[in-house]
């Protein structure tokens, strides 16, 4: 037996298809009686509803896409349950998919969403360049995650990177630290903020900044750190452009024989989950996790429920939060 239509189920419960739908749509005109009568017809068929048909019927599928830029980083973890909560309460669904770090591979999964006939898209710390989300914002409305912007085009909610910055190198530099070194998120999202936040507090303190190549992963948080092994010139501290690439510093380190943070101080940023397990203990930059997804939504619902048109850029504070990877200076890398 194939999947059972919608005319399966009219039959079995002795009504027309049009009725069918109009309970599928949870339409109120339908008597308890016929309601009824169609739902046990639904159950003992286990029919489901065509959602793309509807939506075409309705001009609306009740889907929000969202495109994730990294799978394997935990802090997209709780933007996502804040995501899902947010769309589930105002009666939609959320569709993930992800372009793994790649633009090419996110111009495909941006295409895949649009094609999907999505409501509106969620952006989370994409890689595309703005001109290809200004084009498919002419299609649908686009909220971006963790990427500042002042386009008039799309939505934003993102974090002031630049502020977490400076509250990382306050923290060391209260601690008695003056050599310092960050290493780079790379391409990554709020990335050049970080580092640039980075740079004008080292300057403020009156001290050099020193920084080397990495990215938002463990391998690039490795491979600062074995760059900074290289050199003449050792930091006491060290801060990860964000907690996946500090757990590659954790284990850099440990590798070289060095201890944290009896030798190094470690900083992430993000304050993933990962960051408060007890054999990890990571001080690091709260970014409002959950708060970033649930927000994204709530601008998504202005534009497609209150029909707002001018965009709004939401810009939320960080926080320090301290653990064990930080301490005074001891005798460096």
């Amino acid at each position: 037996m194939g999947r059972p239509t919608i005319h399966d189920v009219a039959k079995r419960a002795g009504v027309s298809k049009s009725l069918v739908s109009l309970v599928m749509q949870e339409s109120p005109y339908v008597s308890d009686e016929r309601r009824a009568a169609v739902l046990e017809a639904v159950e003992e068929l286990n029919y489901r509803p065509n959602a793309m048909a509807r939506g075409l019927v309705q001009q609306r599928s009740h889907v929000l896409g969202v495109m994730l830029s990294n799978l394997h980083n935990p802090f997209f973890a709780d933007v996502v349950t804040g995501i899902e909560a947010s769309a589930l309460e105002r009666g939609y669904r959320a569709f993930f998919n992800t372009g793994v770090r790649v633009r090419e591979r996110e111009a495909i999964a941006l295409e895949t969403l649009l094609q999907l006939q999505a409501d509106g898209l969620i952006l989370a710390g994409t890689l595309l360049d703005m001109k290809t989300i200004t084009k498919a914002a002419k299609a649908v409305p686009i909220v971006l995650i963790s990427r500042a912007t002042r386009s008039k085009h799309v939505d934003s909610v993102a974090c002031d990177e630049r502020l977490g910055a400076k509250i990382a190198v306050d923290h060391l530099i209260s601690l008695g630290h003056t050599r310092i070194a960050h290493i780079d998120g790379g391409l990554g999202a709020g990335a050049k903020r970080r580092r640039r936040g980075f740079e004008v507090a080292m300057a403020a303190h009156g001290l050099d900044p020193v920084v080397t190549a990495g990215s938002y992963t463990e391998k690039g948080g490795a491979g600062g750190v074995r760059e900074l092994l290289a050199t003449d010139q050792h930091p006491t501290a060290i801060f990860a452009p964000n907690d996946l690439a500090a757990l590659g510093c954790l284990q850099a380190l440990a590798d070289a024989d060095r201890s944290v943070p009896d030798d190094v101080s470690l900083m992430g940023y993000d304050n993933a989950w990962l960051a408060g397990l007890r054999h990890i203990s990571l001080t690091t930059i709260d970014q409002p996790r959950n708060e970033l997804g649930t927000m994204a939504v709530e601008l998504l619902m202005e534009r497609l429920e209150d029909g707002r048109k001018d965009s709004r850029h939401i810009v939320l504070e960080p926080s320090l939060v301290v653990r064990t990877t930080t301490a005074p200076p001891a005798k460096g890398l």
